[in-house]
């Protein structure tokens, strides 16, 4: 894949493990140097940087589900009912792969969902992967079947 397709992105994370925020930092920093990697590290925090720094919109939020203060969903909730959110693309990144979760996030308008991969080189397919989608043509949220992302 070309990472000409992926330069210059926009990108918010919110994950409370500190451990997952630096191996997306670094693989992210593999993938494409010259991306912006802005991070939370629980859903207060993200809601916080996003009311302060929109606009210009991030091009895309990795939102894990499982955070203190403020978990994925009510952060999803939040962000589809705001005016100045809801176009932005939102892909939970999460280690939950349980149906019932997937179904809830897809009822609440996420744009995919990902289960974090379990290894370094994964992570990087991951990451490559939804940075190369074109959110400007896919505006509309995908089938169910298309909707989870497999590595």
């Amino acid at each position: 894949m070309s990472t000409s397709t992926i330069l210059g992105k926009n990108i918010f994370i919110a994950d409370d493990d500190n451990d997952d925020l630096i191996l997306f930092q670094d693989a992210l920093r593999e993938i494409c140097k010259d991306s912006l990697l802005t991070t939370a590290k629980d859903g207060q925090q993200l809601m916080k940087i996003l009311d302060e720094t929109v606009p210009p919109s991030p091009d895309v939020i990795f939102l894990d589900l499982n955070m203190p203060r403020k978990n994925g969903f009510e952060c999803l909730d939040e962000i589809r009912l705001s005016e100045k959110l809801k176009n932005i693309p939102i892909v939970i990144f999460s280690t939950s792969d349980q149906p019932e979760a997937i179904n809830k996030v897809y009822e609440q308008g996420a744009s995919h969902f990902l289960t974090k991969p379990s290894s370094f080189p994964l992570l990087k397919q991951a990451i490559q992967k939804v940075l190369a989608i074109n959110w400007q043509e896919n505006l509309t949220q995908p089938s169910k079947e298309k909707f989870i992302i497999h590595i």
